[in-house]
C-alpha cells in the first residue's frame, strides 16, 4: 500500500468519503504492521480520551495493550473520513443497547468493530444497525465440541452431516455470522445463539479476485424469537491471498435494515488503513 509518510501527519489534509446510503465500508488494519513504530504509536496515544487510555492500559499483555491502542486511533481515524473532524474530536458513549455510539457526528453514521490475531475491521453504513465479526479459522479451539452446544438444532444437523473436511469450514461461517447478528443488535449473549438459525447458499461472488463473497443468507428463528427474518441482509467474506496470505481469516456482516430499506441493493467497498497514514480502496 502506498501510504503517506509519517512526515506528512502533522500537514497532510484527509480525502473525505462519501458513504452512499446503500453502502456498506468495510476497513481492515494489521496491527502487527506498527509494531516498533514508536513514534506513531504515542501520536496514536494523544487521540485517546484519558478514559480510553486508561482501559487500554489495563490490558495484562503488551500485545493486549499494542492492538487496544491500534483499535481506538483506527476508528477515530477512519471516521475522519466522512466527517470534518479531527480524529481526537470524536465522541462517544455507549447506546441503549450498550453498543458504542458517535455522539457529535453531522451525518447518522453506525458502525462496528471486531478484531482477531492481526487484523481489525470495521463496518460503516448509514442509518441501519450493522454488526461485523472476523475470526482467524487458524486457532486450535475444539470447534466442533462448541457447535454442539451453541449452534441451533437445524445447524448442528446441516454442520455434521457435511463431510468432515469441511466441518470446520463450515462452523467459522455459522459462527462469523452469529456473532454479527447478535452484534447488530448490540445484545452480545443475551441473545442464546440457540435461538437464531442461519441458512448458507453457497453460491459466490468474487471481488476483483481478492474477496469471495456470499450474500445468499436468509435466518429463521426458534418460535419464542420474536424477529423479522426479512429484515436482515448477511454476508460471508472470505480474503484472498493478496489480502491475507495464510487465507485464515473469515469475515461476516449482518445489517438489520430499516423498512424502506428492505429492496436495497447493498453495495461493499473494501478500505485498507493503517491510521494517521492514509488509506487504500482496493
Amino acid at each position: 500500500m502506498n501510504f503517506f509518510s509519517q512526515s506528512d501527519l502533522s500537514t497532510r489534509s484527509k480525502k473525505q468519503l462519501t458513504l452512499a446510503s446503500n453502502e456498506i465500508h468495510l476497513w481492515m488494519t494489521k496491527p502487527e504492521e506498527l509494531l516498533g513504530n514508536d513514534e506513531l504509536l504515542a501520536t496514536y496515544s494523544t487521540l485517546l480520551t484519558s478514559t480510553e487510555l486508561a482501559k487500554q492500559q489495563r490490558y495484562k499483555f503488551a500485545k493486549d495493550r499494542h492492538d487496544a491502542l491500534i483499535t481506538r486511533a483506527f476508528i477515530r481515524d477512519l471516521l475522519s473520513y466522512y466527517a470534518d473532524l479531527s480524529p481526537q474530536d470524536w465522541q462517544f458513549e455507549k447506546g441503549s443497547k450498550d453498543k458504542p455510539e458517535v455522539i457529535n457526528c453531522p451525518l447518522p453514521i453506525r458502525f462496528n468493530i471486531s478484531h482477531t490475531k492481526n487484523l481489525i475491521i470495521c463496518a460503516v453504513t448509514l442509518e441501519d444497525d450493522i454488526g461485523c465479526d472476523v475470526e482467524n479459522t487458524g486457532r486450535s479451539n475444539d470447534v466442533l465440541a462448541i457447535a454442539e452446544r451453541y449452534f441451533s438444532p437445524k445447524e448442528s444437523t446441516e454442520l455434521f452431516a457435511l463431510p468432515e473436511a469441511e466441518q470446520r469450514h463450515r462452523f467459522f461461517d455459522y459462527w462469523t455470522l452469529k456473532e454479527s447478528y447478535i452484534k447488530a443488535w448490540g445484545l452480545g449473549l443475551a441473545i442464546p445463539l440457540t435461538d437464531f438459525s442461519f441458512n448458507i447458499n453457497d453460491t459466490e461472488q468474487h471481488y476483483k479476485n481478492l474477496f469471495t463473497i456470499k450474500q445468499d443468507i436468509s435466518l429463521s428463528f426458534a418460535q419464542h424469537r420474536v424477529d423479522e427474518p426479512q429484515i436482515w441482509r448477511s454476508w460471508l467474506i472470505y480474503p484472498s491471498a493478496a489480502i491475507d496470505k495464510k487465507q485464515e481469516h473469515r469475515i461476516a456482516l449482518s445489517l438489520r435494515t430499516k423498512a424502506d430499506n428492505q429492496k436495497t441493493d447493498y453495495q461493499l467497498r473494501f478500505f485498507d488503513t493503517l491510521p494517521l497514514l492514509g488509506y487504500q480502496e482496493i
